[in-house]
């Protein structure tokens, strides 16, 4: 695993929060909820081609 991804996951939970905190405080709960999922679905999408890689190392291995 590349030390970028985890950064880059890093760096998307700081700004997905910062975002969230902000949009709360100004009575918006409904956007700070669609921030925070939208947070979630890039974050699963970055992680979605390493657990292809993982799959695809697997099924190498055990000759499936």
């Amino acid at each position: 695993m590349d030390i970028d991804l985890i950064f880059k996951i890093a760096g998307t939970g700081i700004i997905v929060s910062v975002l969230s905190m902000v949009l709360k405080k100004t009575d918006r709960e409904e956007q700070a909820m669609m921030t925070t999922l939208a947070g979630l679905i890039v974050v699963l999408m970055l992680i979605i081609e390493q657990i292809s890689t993982l799959f695809d190392t697997v099924k190498a291995v055990f000759g499936l």
